[in-house]
């Protein structure tokens, strides 16, 4: 089967309970070479219906938007002149990025915002699958011009990159099913005792790492962080029990909750730059003068409607901003 159902954001809770059944459905579909292209029949057409299907086949027929001449005038010469935007993309977890049915095509909500930036700066988009870890060094070395991959703006990553948001940064908990005793995540008190899994180096990780202190100062039960290095890793924990939450990007928590509602739930989400506020953006190599030219190409697509229509593709129309900012306020260094 080559379509996939979103569940929709928060303020969209009832109409996602409404169509657990066919969330469920497709959960179970193949996606196997045997699978027909664009098929699933009723199933997919009621969940095109309820504006929820996205394509998951190579042939994206992406959004698009138009050339913008205030963002190509202030695109660095050296950019402009090679003709090409290449993007870093982390393609392995939905609906950020992934790969689609062919399994080398990256897809998703990063790899669109990315073609209404190339788009917008009149540039021909290479997209360039890299694990999360290894962006810092390829953005650095110049092997790519940008990186698209869920990175949240922070004062110590502004130190060697400009950014330009397009999102705000959501986490959520996500946590089995079938586990009754672990029903809210709100506050510190609550992961007490918890093994939870966590990407190392992000802000999620911070936030543990501080709720943990506090529960521990308090004379709570000390949680047992668990690193992995990739989704799949992180998942196959938590269906074998071997952890009890994972904490990351409320968008892929909520997709796993709605995709296989009857394995995964979301117990609590929180900004990402808790107790501030956290932004998502493009990263570029600091002081290059590439980012106020894509920070130009995004209100462009912000104007026009593209950069809307790409979120509420990916079911993420709760996270959108009002407009794009190069270099805005970004998370404080931590000790």
């Amino acid at each position: 089967m080559s379509t996939t159902t979103l569940r929709p954001s928060r303020t969209r809770l009832l109409a996602a309970l409404v169509l657990t059944p066919l969330l469920a459905g497709l959960a179970a579909c193949s996606t196997s070479a045997e699978a027909e292209p664009g098929g699933g029949g009723d199933l997919q057409e009621a969940a095109k219906a309820a504006g929820l299907t996205v394509n998951t086949t190579a042939d994206q027929d992406r959004i698009r938007t138009t050339e913008s001449a205030e963002a190509i005038a202030l695109l660095p010469p050296a950019v402009k002149d090679k003709g090409t935007l290449t993007v870093a993309v982390s393609a392995y977890v939905a609906p950020l990025a992934f790969l689609a049915d062919d399994e080398k095509t990256p897809i998703g909500n990063e790899t669109d915002i990315a073609q209404l930036v190339a788009d917008a700066l009149g540039l021909e988009l290479v997209h360039e699958v890299k694990a999360w870890a290894d962006w810092p060094l390829a953005v650095q070395s110049g092997s790519v011009d940008a990186v698209i991959s869920n990175v949240t703006v922070t004062e110590e990553r502004k130190e060697l990159y400009d950014f330009s948001s397009y999102r705000t940064d959501q986490l959520g908990w996500l946590v089995r099913a079938d586990n009754e005793d672990l029903t809210e995540i709100s506050e510190p008190k609550d992961i007490a005792g918890l093994t939870v899994a966590v990407g190392s180096g992000t802000n999620q990780e911070k936030i543990l790492l501080a709720w943990d202190a506090e529960n521990q100062e308090a004379g709570l039960e000390a949680a047992k962080v668990e690193y992995f290095e990739n989704d799949g890793d992180t998942i196959l924990a938590l269906q074998s029990g071997r952890i009890d939450v994972s904490f990351g990007p409320n968008a892929t928590a909520a997709y796993k909750a709605a995709v296989s509602p009857d394995d995964f739930t979301v117990v609590g989400t929180l900004n990402g730059g808790w107790p501030a506020t956290a932004q998502i953006a493009v990263g570029t190599l600091k002081g290059n003068g590439l980012a106020p030219a894509v920070t130009a190409a995004l209100n462009h697509a912000f104007e026009d409607g593209s950069y809307t229509q790409v979120l509420e593709r990916w079911g993420l129309q709760d996270e959108a901003i009002e407009q794009s900012e190069t270099n805005p306020p970004g998370l404080p260094k931590t000790d």
